[in-house]
């Protein structure tokens, strides 16, 4: 009996520290991985916006970058929701301090600058520039590989490796049919450059809604 107990209380001991260590990483996991970067808020945000300027999202003619910054400085605490997984938000931070621009392709995030409210609400107005295991709201080593993309009407879709280029492809689409050059939408979904051949891609200059050049890098061109 004593030499059953020898053996039996061991393995109990290293089960109950097997099971401690992994809920403590469970929750180490949760609290440094797991939903901090809710596209939700941002969507939130943008409907703010909105209501404060005639139904208008923000715009910047210095890039997408900065129409997002636009929503940090109405509310810093917005600054996770505007960047993706994995980024800690030190360009939108270091900008509202010095006042500079943000380059497009340092935003984690990409975001659709030249829509309105009146759109169609099945366009997508901003996604996560790179997919990550699980998604934001659902990290796991070992998940699929998810993209979270926030649409105009304020929902929130999740979008597999393997559904990108065909959801790029619908998004293209879309921004053709709201007045964007193809070309300018090809830049926004590279993805979805084998759907369409290169002689659909004619480049076209975008115009400013206010009668300036220049509205921004991707936007509309009427």
């Amino acid at each position: 009996m004593k030499s059953r107990t020898k053996i039996i209380l061991p393995i109990i001991i290293i089960l109950v520290c097997c099971i401690l260590g992994f809920v403590a990483w469970g929750i180490y996991w949760n609290i440094h991985y797991v939903h901090l970067h809710c596209i939700k808020q941002t969507g939130m945000a943008f409907r703010m916006f909105a209501d404060e300027h005639h139904s208008q999202l923000p715009f910047s003619p210095n890039g997408f970058g900065n129409a997002l910054l636009l929503l940090a400085k109405a509310d810093s605490t917005v600054i996770n929701s505007l960047c993706g997984p994995d980024d800690d938000g030190h360009n939108f931070k270091a900008a509202l301090i010095k006042n500079s621009i943000i380059p497009e392709d340092q935003c984690s995030r990409v975001y659709i600058q030249g829509l309105s409210e009146t759109n169609d609400p099945s366009i997508c107005i901003l996604f996560d520039r790179n997919s990550c295991r699980g998604g934001d709201h659902s990290r796991s080593p070992w998940g699929h590989r998810l993209r979270e993309v926030l649409m105009l009407d304020g929902s929130m879709e999740v979008i597999s490796d393997e559904r990108w280029p065909e959801f790029s492809r619908k998004q293209v689409e879309l921004l053709v049919a709201a007045g964007f050059s193809r070309t300018n939408a090809l830049r926004l979904y590279p993805a979805a450059k084998n759907y369409f051949p290169a002689s659909s891609r004619r480049r076209q200059w975008p115009k400013s809604t206010t009668g300036s050049p220049g509205f921004g890098r991707y936007c509309r061109t009427s």
